[in-house]
């Protein structure tokens, strides 16, 4: 986890990104500003997710360009984690289908936006052992 360290300020700046389109995302929709307790789970939650998002982009092949893999990742990780989270923990409390895809919607912005951002700035690997 020692990545996560070295690349602090792409995922902080990534971070902050995710909670600025959380903020729109919340307004769009007219709901209801979260309250501190609750802005700081959100808070742990995206840089946990920039974190990990970070480490697959390190990782990821640079074969097909270090954007197309960015944004890639993004949407593979998207694709394959959030969306059956998403759509399973939702529908099981009774949310409907727009809300669901709206939910979705949301998080596929953050994540490509994320990775966008994270790829910019630049990210360090971790030492080799």
């Amino acid at each position: 986890m020692i990545y996560i360290l070295l690349n602090i300020v792409p995922i902080a700046a990534a971070t902050v990104l995710g909670l600025a389109i959380g903020a729109g995302w919340l307004a769009a929709l007219r709901l209801p500003r979260p309250a501190l307790r609750t802005l700081a789970g959100f808070t742990l939650a995206e840089f946990w997710l920039a974190a990990i998002l970070a480490g697959a982009l390190i990782l990821a092949p640079r074969e097909a360009g270090a954007w197309v893999m960015a944004v890639g990742s993004a949407v593979v990780i998207w694709i394959g984690f959030v969306v059956p989270v998403l759509w399973v923990t939702l529908k099981a409390s009774g949310t409907g289908a727009r809300r669901i895809g709206a939910a979705m919607l949301h998080w596929l912005a953050v994540m490509v936006a994320q990775a966008i951002a994270m790829q910019a700035i630049g990210l360090v690997p971790p030492p080799a052992p």
